[in-house]
């Protein structure tokens, strides 16, 4: 019962996260084809910056190779500094074009100039009061994904579906981020207004059908519904819904 109530307490921090930012990275806008060579982000889940990153990879629906570096982390953090040569987050590295990148609106432009061929639209364009929101979004999750903890290492990347803004997710690659396990994230971010709400019970009432041909429909036409996150663990053949099993799961495979 404990381990039930503590979970529902991180539920709603995470939800007061997802508020505080506005709900950014929930609702794909322009959805772009995947770049030949996988994208590489040196990232901290709690940073509020590399946060704004992974909101802009969710707009455009882009997956990316997630390496965490959490404080005190010893896996990927010299690795980040040998390839950009500081231990400074997030940190992009695009193997499609060489391209070697710090500072989030740095990122953000680069990411629709080079995926969308546009400027970044204004709901997700840099506003004074936003490291400050972002900071007291970091607070309301208790600061989880942000420091390591001890764990071990799996033979191979994990995959996540998941989207930015969805605050069960975020529960899930926040103890990814602590335990240093890399992961492909896969950006499933919602497609149409239709789609807003729980997977369970969507503004749209009736059956389900995603908008044929998009990454939904693909995930869709693989599960029977599309619901975040979805972790697999290539390792075990592991394959799971529900942030409480995917995190009791890491736990007791990796924690």
């Amino acid at each position: 019962m404990a381990n039930v109530l503590t979970h529902h307490a991180k539920v709603l921090g995470s939800v007061g996260t997802s508020s505080l930012t506005a709900w950014r990275g929930c609702l794909v806008v322009k959805a772009v084809p995947q770049p030949e060579q996988p994208l590489i982000l040196y990232d901290m889940e709690g940073c509020p910056y590399c946060r704004r990153v992974r909101e802009a990879l969710t707009v455009l629906n882009l997956d990316v190779e997630i390496r965490p570096c959490p404080k005190g982390g010893r896996v990927f953090r010299k690795h980040a500094e040998a390839t950009g040569g500081k231990q400074q987050f997030p940190l992009l590295v695009d193997q499609n074009t060489g391209a070697v990148m710090y500072e989030s609106e740095a990122i953000i432009e680069y990411l629709f100039r080079q995926y969308a061929g546009c400027t970044v639209p204004g709901y997700y364009r840099e506003r004074v009061w936003q490291p400050i929101l972002g900071s007291m979004a970091s607070v309301a999750s208790a600061m989880r994904g942000l420091r390591a903890s001890a764990g071990n290492q799996p033979e191979q990347p994990l995959h996540l579906w998941s989207f930015e803004g969805s605050p069960f997710s975020r529960l899930v690659r926040e103890k990814l981020c602590e335990l240093e396990i890399p992961y492909t994230l896969h950006n499933l971010g919602k497609e149409h207004w239709t789609e807003i709400g729980p997977a369970a019970q969507r503004i749209k009432p009736g059956p389900y059908t995603p908008i044929p041909g998009g990454k939904r429909d693909a995930f869709f036409k693989a599960h029977g519904r599309v619901q975040v996150p979805y972790l697999e663990d290539p390792n075990t053949g592991a394959g799971l819904f529900e942030s409480a099993r995917i995190l009791a799961y890491l736990q007791t495979q990796y924690g």
